[in-house]
């Protein structure tokens, strides 16, 4: 067998992105040949990553990228099982590079984008592997939003937990700023002409349920319904919000001022609509003290 060098290991290191002692006990199973190392641990990452596929992620990170122009973007969700993982600058760097090739190629299609090559080599299913291996954890890519516009796009990150990114006819400074509010306050759309009606079938029902127990006229009870779906309307919509860096302004009267227009937004925040296992760990050591 040809003599294991330090060198060797590097290169296989370099190859797959994998820890020293991985690449090292490949190269003794593959008798120091390094091509059939580096499919040895492609074959071990892949069957790591099908163990792995079971285990809740509902941790993670948001990814975002804006083309040098303005006018491509794409935000993402990757997602791995705990936030000690969403840390690691290896994921950091997996998430950036999913969200540039999606604006870049223009496809929201996670399946597309998990087989793209990558700039540096191999595939973006490949490396997402290669990081289970790694990192030890389930990693997933969950979500894309893909944004193209004849205006320009803005994106504010709060940490990594926090995603929102702005297509608006107007200045980028601005754009940030809207994208910021939105962070903060949570709109569900920009205008209150694209609430659902469902939605607002339902408050009005709950309104109206509240209302009749105070004992007014039905006219009355009528003018407090459509007051408290007013008040409704202005906290659920982008334009009806006051500003978060000036609460003394709407959005809707800041956008005027600045002969500006949003014409759509995304926000994503890591885990949501994901159920998480809780654990009860007082319970398992009961048990545990049982047997």
């Amino acid at each position: 067998m040809a003599e294991i060098t330090a060198g060797m290991v590097k290169e296989l290191r370099e190859r797959t992105g994998l820890g020293m002692m991985e690449c090292k006990k490949a190269l003794i199973e593959s008798a120091g040949d390094l091509g059939a190392a580096e499919d040895l641990m492609r074959i071990k990452s892949g069957a790591k990553a099908s163990k792995a596929a079971g285990r809740v992620a509902a941790e993670g990170v948001i990814g975002s990228f804006i083309s040098a122009e303005g006018k491509k973007g794409a935000l993402v969700e990757i997602n791995c099982e705990t936030d000690f993982v969403a840390k690691n600058e290896d994921f950091l760097g997996f998430a950036q590079a999913v969200a540039q090739l999606a604006a870049t190629h223009g496809t929201d299609d996670v399946a597309a984008v998990a087989a793209m090559s990558l700039p540096a080599g191999g595939t973006v299913e490949a490396l997402r592997q290669a990081l289970i291996m790694k990192l030890g954890e389930n990693l997933s890519i969950r979500r894309i939003a893909l944004f193209s516009t004849a205006g320009r796009l803005a994106a504010y990150l709060h940490g990594s937990k926090i995603g929102v990114m702005v297509d608006l006819d107007g200045e980028e400074a601005l754009g940030k700023d809207i994208a910021m509010h939105i962070a903060a306050s949570k709109p569900v759309c920009v205008s209150k002409d694209q609430v659902s009606a469902d939605l607002l079938d339902k408050e009005r029902e709950i309104y109206t349920a509240q209302a009749a127990d105070s004992g007014k006229p039905a006219d009355i009870v009528a003018k407090m319904v459509e007051g408290r779906v007013a008040k409704f309307l202005a906290e659920v919509t982008l334009l009806g919000q006051p500003f978060v860096k000036n609460p003394d302004v709407t959005v809707e009267k800041l956008l005027a001022e600045k002969k500006a227009k949003v014409n759509g937004f995304t926000m994503y925040l890591v885990g949501e609509g994901i159920e998480k296992k809780v654990v009860d760990y007082a319970a398992e050591v009961a048990a545990a003290a049982k047997v």
